[in-house]
C-alpha cells in the first residue's frame, strides 16, 4: 500500500507498463539485460520480478530484482521515496533483511520516467531493488514462535530507525493526513458510505467514535517513533531451515514494502502487526498475546499504550476494510488483490467486538505474561 492521497483524487492511475516496456526500461536506465520478467501483485504501484542475464561488466550485480514503478501521484514526492529507500539501505547494513537498490547508469538510486504520449504522458519514479526470496507469512500456518519473532522484529525495526537513522529528508515522514497513519482513523468518515447500510458500517462508526473519544486525546502520551506501517502477512518473508516438511522451522528472511512509512508511535506498529497477523490465523484472538510478548521483549508498553491496544487494532481493521472497499470501486480490475483482507477481516473484527475488549485483552495480556514468567504458551 502507499498513496495516502488515493482517497482524495480519482485521477490517480496505477502504472500500466507492459512487460516489453518494463524490460526496455531496465536495459535503458539500469544497463542490465533482462532474461525473464513477470508481473507481481501490488496495491497502487506496479512491480515486476526481473531475472538478469550475465554479461561483461555485470559481475557485481544480483541475478534477480524487483522493478518497482511508483504511482504517478506518489512519484511527485521524490524526497519521501528517497528517504524510504535510504532507510532500506540503512536497515540492510544494520542486519535487517531488507532489499537494496541497484543504481542507475547515472549512479542514482531512482529515476523519473515517462509513459504515454502527448497530453496524457505521466511520470513515474522507478527503482530496481534486490529480490528477496522466501515465502510470505500468509502462505504458512503460523505458530507462537514465529508470531513472537514477528513482534520482536517490529519493535527492533522501529527502535533502530528512531534511535540511529538520520537523513536530511527524514522530515518527509511527517505525513499529516496520510490515510494509512493509524492516527487518522477519524478520516474514514469520508469513505464509510461505500460500505452501505449494514452491521459492518455500524461497527466501524462505533470504532471511529471511540477512537475520537479515547485515543486522539491520548496520542501525546504515546512514545513517538518511525513506523514501517505495513508489516502485514504479505510483507514479511520466511525461509525454512529444516529439511523436514512435516515440522518446518521458519526464520524471518525478508521485510518488504516501505511505502507506508511515517512518524507514529511504537504502539501503532504493534497494533498494525497484530491486526495483520490475525488475518490468516485459525485462532485469531490468541495472536495478539504472542506478538505483544515479542514486541515487549524489546519495547515494553506503558499502561496507557496497553489500554489503547484493543481500539488501535480495531482501528487498523477499519482502515484496511473501508479503504479496500472504496479503492475497489476506483479500480474494479484490481478488486481481488485489494479485498484480500476483507475475506476474513470482517469476521475477525466482528468477533473481537462480540467477545469484548476486556476478554480479548485478558487473552493477550495473560499470554504475554506467560512469556515473561517462562511458562508454556
Amino acid at each position: 500500500m502507499s498513496s495516502g492521497n488515493i482517497l482524495e483524487s480519482q485521477t490517480l492511475i496505477k502504472p500500466a507498463f507492459s512487460e516489453k516496456e518494463a524490460t526496455e526500461l531496465v536495459e535503458r536506465v539500469f544497463g542490465l539485460k533482462v532474461s525473464a520478467i513477470r508481473s507481481l501483485p501490488s496495491y497502487d504501484d506496479q512491480n515486476f520480478h526481473i531475472h538478469i542475464s550475465r554479461s561483461e561488466g555485470t559481475a557485481d550485480c544480483a541475478d534477480e530484482y524487483v522493478l518497482k514503478i511508483t504511482n504517478c501521484e506518489d512519484s511527485q514526492n521524490p524526497e519521501l521515496i528517497e528517504v524510504q529507500t535510504q532507510i532500506m539501505m540503512f536497515l540492510n547494513v544494520e542486519g535487517f533483511p531488507s532489499a537494496t537498490p541497484h543504481l542507475t547508469k547515472d549512479g542514482n538510486i531512482m529515476s523519473l520516467e515517462s509513459l504515454g504520449t502527448g497530453s496524457v504522458t505521466k511520470k513515474y519514479m522507478v527503482r530496481l531493488l534486490t529480490y528477496l526470496p522466501g515465502m510470505t507469512v500468509a502462505t504458512i500456518s503460523t505458530n507462537p514462535h514465529i508470531l513472537y519473532e514477528i513482534g520482536k522484529l517490529a519493535a527492533r525495526l522501529d527502535k533502530t530507525l528512531t534511535e540511529k537513522f538520520h537523513h536530511p529528508s527524514i522530515k518527509s515522514l511527517h505525513r499529516g493526513k496520510f490515510i494509512w497513519n493509524l492516527a487518522n482513523v477519524p478520516l474514514l468518515e469520508q469513505y464509510i458510505h461505500t460500505l452501505g447500510q449494514n452491521s459492518y458500517r455500524e461497527v466501524v462508526e462505533q470504532i471511529i467514535q471511540q477512537f475520537k473519544d479515547k485515543i486522539v486525546p491520548k496520542l501525546r502520551n504515546f512514545r513517538a517513533c518511525i513506523n514501517h506501517g505495513d508489516l502485514n502477512d504479505h510483507n514479511i518473508l520466511l525461509d525454512s531451515n529444516t529439511a523436514s516438511p512435516e515440522n518446518p522451522q521458519y526464520r524471518l528472511s525478508g521485510i518488504l514494502d516501505f511505502n507506508d512509512m511515517s512518524y507514529g508511535y511504537y504502539v501503532f506498529e504493534l497494533a498494525i502487526t497484530i491486526m495483520y497477523m490475525m488475518i490468516e490465523s485459525k485462532d485469531p484472538l490468541s495472536v495478539g498475546g504472542h506478538v505483544l510478548a515479542g514486541f515487549e521483549s524489546i519495547v515494553p508498553l506503558t499502561t496507557e499504550e496497553r489500554d489503547a491496544l484493543f481500539l488501535l487494532v480495531s482501528g487498523r481493521f477499519s482502515q484496511s476494510l473501508v479503504i479496500a472497499s472504496y479503492t475497489s470501486l476506483l479500480y474494479p480490475e484490481n478488486k481481488e488483490y485489494l479485498m484480500i483482507t476483507a475475506k476474513t477481516g470482517w469476521k475477525h473484527l466482528l468477533r473481537m467486538f462480540e467477545v469484548g475488549q476486556e476478554a480479548v485483552e485478558k487473552i493477550w495480556f495473560e499470554t504475554a505474561k506467560a512469556y515473561m514468567n517462562n511458562e508454556p504458551v
